[in-house]
């Protein structure tokens, strides 16, 4: 097992041989994981085909050309796979699709006639992950269905937006995920409003705040916090104090014993080589992703430098706005609830020292300094829909559905003739799908001492059929037989014959998470019977061995619905 398999998904994967790491980030999918990715597949195809979305293929290779129309060529940042051929042209192994369809459909499409159309692939992307993790969840390579909508109007892209909306919530309902569909950011992708598949886990990445009243749900990173009421102390006189060696708002809180709301506290950013000054309370976290939207960036933020900071001289652990200035490198975003506080802690700008008694409307340059909400909303806030107690749940990615209006339309002069004649821009929307992370969502949330527990759907196999003994020719005879009988019903069986003892095989069928396990025994067909035994709870039955094939197809059904037996 390779020390860096950290999630349940991923150790069982490697044990029960489903994958094989090759690199960072980069796995082979071995025959057990490709059955159950075509079953995956299979069924976003039967949903895409019941929405009228048509499957196509478009290069991997990706002419970067095409993404300097739109913008993101220099935008998107490292996570981009960059290569030349032998002329010097450049190129990208795509992460994502939005040019390459958006040239493809405005040499196709002219008229508003044509539309709406719905294009979709299932495919292979790439992003050079920082850090690729957590197995098939964070990687490099990573299977991946994209899908595009293109509308003559709003009112139209809409309607293809909710349609895919549905079908991405049919879908994981049938790959048998508890998924919940949360308010999200739209990143790099762009456009103006989006949502997340979150498939509930312990083990996933994002923080998904909902709310125990309402159906409020989103993604922590756009969770809008209401800023906190204004404080009515009474401004007193700034300050200076002496704070050797405190470099962290939670040192000068107790070195000043001030509790940390009474202090406001500077977290740096590089976004596109401009250094980013945010401020909010001691208490409260800063969201990267608003901090992001209030300063317009195109990419991700990244954690200062000692060397950008000496750029616009600042001073590391002793940073506030009083007395500083925005300029072309240099900006200072302030949550707006830290423009409500009055008299609080913060850096005096100099090395071991603090101001007390910072009035924000007072003290900052307020005409120089950009005032929004971006400090992470947390479980004391008030559910922002009504109001209502909120709770945090982990979640997995595992799918989202964009609008991206006329993002790339415009950028890349991609119009149709609307009723009038007249060029009009597409409306768009996107929607993707991770294949990998719904394979590996799917273990964790349905896992045992023992290893996988499938859901029905996406099982590599829906039963096996474990002779105790593979040299036994009866055994073995009434083990064929129920195999192809189970073959010729449709089910999707396995007979393992191999000339192993049956404890070990037992162990494998439970590892590997087959759904219904049947057991041929010496003991059971001398009574003309056979056991079940359902991977889910453990429950066992006997069957008359010519009911078999029935009765597990009606097992399969109500297991497909969530009970047993």
């Amino acid at each position: 097992m390779p020390s860096d398999a950290d999630v349940i998904s991923q150790q069982l994967m490697l044990r029960a041989g489903f994958v094989r790491k090759v690199a960072g980030g980069l796995y082979t999918y071995l025959p057990l994981a490709w059955r159950s990715i075509h079953k995956i597949n299979e069924i976003i195809r039967e949903e895409m085909e019941a929405i009228n979305s048509q499957e196509i293929m478009m290069p991997i290779l990706q002419p970067s050309e095409l993404w300097e129309e739109s913008g993101r060529w220099a935008a998107y940042g490292a996570e981009m796979m960059r290569i030349s051929d032998r002329h010097g042209r450049e190129y990208c192994l795509g992460p994502t699709h939005e040019e390459m369809v958006t040239n493809l459909v405005r040499g196709e499409v002219n008229s508003y006639r044509q539309l709406p159309l719905s294009l979709y692939q299932i495919q292979n992307k790439y992003r050079d992950e920082r850090r690729p993790r957590y197995g098939l969840m964070r990687s490099r390579e990573f299977i991946m269905k994209d899908a595009y909508s293109f509308d003559i109007d709003e009112e139209g892209m809409s309607k293809s937006f909710w349609d895919m909306y549905e079908a991405y919530s049919k879908i994981f309902k049938r790959c048998g995920l508890t998924c919940k569909p949360v308010e999200a950011d739209n990143g790099a992708i762009g456009g103006s409003g989006s949502f997340e598949f979150m498939a509930l886990a312990e083990s996933g990445e994002a923080d998904v705040i909902h709310c125990t009243k309402c159906d409020y749900a989103a993604n922590i990173e756009i969770g809008q916090p209401k800023a906190l009421e204004v404080d009515t102390e009474e401004a007193k006189a700034l300050e200076t104090v002496s704070t050797p060696d405190a470099k962290s708002i939670q040192a000068v809180a107790d070195m000043l014993q001030l509790p940390l709301e009474k202090t406001i506290k500077a977290v740096v950013y590089n976004i596109e080589g401009k250094v980013i000054l945010a401020i909010v309370r001691g208490d409260h976290e800063v969201n990267e992703i608003a901090v992001q939207r209030a300063v317009e960036g195109g990419i991700e933020p990244e954690m200062a430098t000692p060397e950008d900071l000496a750029r616009v001289g600042l001073t590391a652990g002793f940073i506030s706005p009083v007395g500083l200035s925005q300029s072309e490198e240099f900006a200072i975003v302030v949550d707006e609830t830290v423009m409500n506080l009055h008299n609080v802690c913060g850096g005096a700008n100099t090395t071991d020292a603090h101001y007390i008694n910072i009035n924000p409307n007072r003290d900052f340059n307020v005409d120089d300094i950009i005032v929004a909400p971006i400090r992470l909303i947390t479980l004391d806030d008030p559910c922002p829909k009504c109001g209502g107690q909120l709770r945090i749940d982990k979640g997995i990615e595992v799918g989202q559905v964009f609008k991206l209006g006329t993002k790339y339309s415009e950028s890349m002069n991609a119009t149709v003739l609307n009723q009038g004649g007249r060029p009009t821009p597409f409306q768009m929307g996107c929607y993707g799908i991770g294949v990998g992370r719904t394979l590996a969502a799917a273990i964790e949330q349905s896992y045992d001492e023992n290893g996988i527990i499938w859901p029905v759907a996406i099982a590599p196999f829906e039963v096996v059929i474990v002779p105790i003994n593979a040299k036994d020719e009866a055994l073995m005879d009434v083990s064929e037989r129920l195999y192809k009988e189970m073959k010729q019903a449709g089910v999707d069986v396995l007979l393992d014959d191999r000339k192993d003892r049956a404890g070990v095989k037992f162990k494998d069928a439970d590892l590997i998470g087959y759904p219904v396990r049947i057991t041929v025994s010496k003991n059971t067909i001398e009574s003309g019977e056979v056991e079940l035994r359902v991977r889910k709870d453990g429950s066992t039955s006997t069957v008359k061995i010519d009911e078999v094939s029935t009765s597990v197809q009606g097992l399969l059904r109500l297991l497909k619905d969530g009970f047993s037996i």
